[in-house]
């Protein structure tokens, strides 16, 4: 084998809050039918990489039903392997402790390469192409890199690099900086030059950005810009963002799911088709497999098996697995987890108060409203900006104020 493909999907993902609540961040509906982990497996699939360990850890079963034997990636054919690697000593510390706790798995592979992968990003990527300017650079490391916005460069590992591309200096998440060059956390390593750094760098909780490319620098490690779609939906107001930009129309997609040429394959579920009633409006939405809508949906996605009935209107927001909004039931700028029902004539997200969240004011400022998985919306409950509402949550009053949380 040549290249050995490490996906991490271990973290717990904070900043998703109530979405990663029971569920990894790579476990994460996308898209409608998708998981965020679909697109790295499926850069893998279509760049020719069919032996993939994904390493594992906080609350890896919904990930692990997911990719099961890995046969939406075509990863179950005989000369493929897939391997799911929870930690069995200790919990993984950090990325690179990770991939440091499963060093007996790299070396049985008898891989040349090693790449390194994030779970949890969005975006299409031919490796095959990253990985050749790895051996026409002779390099021993080679990070995949993207041009941010200055304003976001205290959020990545930011580079400088020479005229041929190496890599001269490397901070992780700087306060300040003259490069906005940034690592997407995709590195092509040469196999040993991972393990020996791996064996040779100590720290408690041993990281890539942190310890292991910075002890690098000054050999060969070269950088590869990347200019396509790339996105972290690491947080409530990125992971709206990025469902919603995919109603676009077609010549104004970020991210083409249409291309053929590239699929993004999962695991779907066997369900109906979709089904929609003669007075239900509809513009710019994706809706999934399974689902019926029978009101109203605008710029909105429906993961499958959602319900819309006659009355009920949803814009701007994303709904997750069986969602049921009733008739009378508006919901605008939120993004409700699996097995929701919202009862007759409630309204989830309205008015101008953009009071942040009383608890997570980090997580919603901008009038995002999260509702957890198997939540019951009661009727005429009135829900307004940046709220929060917990699985078992019991709504004492009807009417909450902007920036509540409900446990």
């Amino acid at each position: 084998m040549e290249t050995l493909a490490l996906i991490l999907a271990g973290g717990r993902g904070s900043r998703l809050d109530l979405l990663s609540e029971k569920r990894v961040k790579p476990a994460v509906p996308f898209a409608g039918k998708y998981r965020i982990i679909d697109f790295s497996l499926s850069n893998c699939s279509n760049s020719g990489i069919y032996h993939i360990g994904i390493l594992t850890q906080y609350h890896p079963l919904s990930l692990n039903e997911h990719i099961g034997v890995g046969k939406p990636w075509d990863l179950d054919r005989r000369d493929t392997r897939i391997s799911l690697l929870q930690p069995y000593k200790n919990w993984y510390s950090g990325t690179a402790d990770s991939v440091k706790q499963n060093l007996e798995y790299i070396r049985r592979s008898n891989a040349k390469y090693v790449i390194i992968l994030s779970g949890d990003h969005v975006y299409k990527m031919d490796y095959r192409k990253m990985i050749e300017a790895h051996k026409t650079k002779k390099a021993d490391l080679t990070i995949g890199v993207q041009k941010v916005p200055w304003e976001d460069t205290h959020r990545f590992g930011i580079m400088r690099t020479n005229t041929d591309k190496k890599i001269i200096d490397f901070q992780e998440k700087p306060t300040k900086t003259d490069s906005n060059l940034a690592s997407m956390g995709i590195y092509v390593f040469n196999t040993d030059t991972l393990i020996d750094a791996l064996e040779q760098v100590e720290d408690d909780h041993l990281d890539f950005g942190k310890h292991i490319i910075p002890h690098l620098i000054g050999g060969e490690v070269y950088s590869h810009l990347f200019e396509g779609y790339w996105k972290d939906v690491g947080t409530y107001d990125a992971y709206l963002e990025a469902n919603l930009e995919l109603t676009n129309t077609v010549d104004k997609l970020p991210l083409d799911m249409y291309d053929r040429s590239w699929r993004i394959h999962t695991k779907s579920e066997e369900l109906p088709s979709v089904k929609i009633g003669s007075k239900a409006e509809l513009s710019q939405a994706l809706i999934s497999n399974g689902s019926i809508v029978a009101g109203t949906v605008k710029r909105s996605v429906l993961s499958p098996g959602v319900i819309i009935h006659p009355g009920a209107t949803v814009t701007n927001s994303v709904l997750l697995n069986d969602v049921e909004v009733l008739p009378g039931a508006v919901i605008d700028h939120t993004i409700v987890d699996k097995n929701v029902v919202v009862d007759h004539n409630a309204i989830i997200g309205f008015g101008d108060d953009y009071t942040e969240n009383e608890d997570r004011p980090d997580l919603l400022s901008s009038g995002i409203n999260v509702i957890a998985k198997g939540v019951r919306i009661p009727e005429k409950a009135r829900i307004p900006r940046n709220c929060r509402i917990f699985a078992g949550a019991s709504f004492k009053n009807l009417t909450l104020k902007s920036g509540s949380t409900l446990k």
